[in-house]
């Protein structure tokens, strides 16, 4: 084919796309951008990751802790920018300093993390973080540039093959690596702002910073280590504390929630 033809082809194809798949909202004020994946194989391709999970992975048996994550998870989703997709709220028991998201709305917490925290707020900022990732639609868009979207249909099928076990495999471990430097401001971008619209004092996102930044220096932060294009901790504190004051947050005077904390803290002992 004559270059000038593939490049007409190439343009029709991507007007096409263009026309086929709407935009989605991918941020807090409306911000759009178009998606490849429809959200109904959105859900299709978390729910498959999130099964695998929850094999390979040691749930909390404490029912108490895991309804109060997802009470806390739950309010900063019925103030997020996208409520289309039910949401869920896991903890994993594990020493491991970590959270992630997979698309579809599934999120998850290790204990260890859980642990590190003093209060509700702090709590909101993780979880916060988290939601904020899946309204950007973070997740789908990397496994499209990692899997390819090929692969990325054929598990939002069903359809069983060694190539989308392989798929649903990687897309796990890209998950629990988090995203890109700009993907993580976004999305402590967008936690700060849920976080105030929940009635969480911001400042709870800041003081998570800054326990991660004491683990940065002691050598024990896990997020840190496993993604090496993840903003440096001290970068996500100023950037935290901008956001704080270009959103009239800085003097907030809502609520920490230290005491409602402890008391679910004090059950991981």
């Amino acid at each position: 084919m004559r270059p000038f033809k593939k490049t007409c082809l190439y343009l029709f194809l991507f007007l096409v796309c263009l026309l086929v798949f709407h935009c989605a909202t991918t941020g807090p004020g409306g911000k759009t951008s178009v998606i490849l994946i429809s959200t109904e194989q959105e859900v299709s391709i978390g729910k498959q990751m999130s099964e695998q999970v929850d094999k390979d992975y040691m749930i909390l048996g404490d029912t108490v802790v895991q309804n109060y994550i997802s009470r806390v998870g739950q309010k900063l989703v019925q103030v997020s920018d996208r409520k289309d997709l039910e949401y869920h709220f896991t903890v994993i028991d594990s020493k491991e300093i970590n959270a992630f998201a997979m698309p579809g709305g599934y999120i998850y917490i290790y204990t260890g993390l859980l642990k590190l925290m003093e209060s509700e707020a702090e709590l909101s900022g993780v979880l916060g973080h988290e939601v904020g990732h899946i309204v950007a639609r973070h997740g789908v868009r990397r496994l499209q540039q990692v899997i390819g979207i090929s692969i990325l249909l054929d598990i939002a099928l069903g359809k069983s093959s060694e190539a989308v076990k392989q798929g649903v495999s990687v897309g796990i471990g890209l998950m629990l690596q988090g995203f890109s430097r700009e993907n993580e401001l976004e999305a402590d971008y967008d936690a700060i702002f849920y976080m105030s619209r929940a009635s969480y004092n911001p400042q709870g996102m800041v003081d998570l910073l800054k326990k991660l930044d004491n683990l940065d220096k002691s050598g024990k932060n896990v997020i840190e280590k496993l993604a090496a294009d993840h903003p440096p901790t001290v970068k996500r504190i100023e950037a935290a504390q901008q956001n704080l004051d270009s959103l009239g947050y800085a003097n907030s005077t809502l609520p920490l929630m230290q005491e409602d904390y402890k008391k679910i803290k004090d059950r991981l002992k």
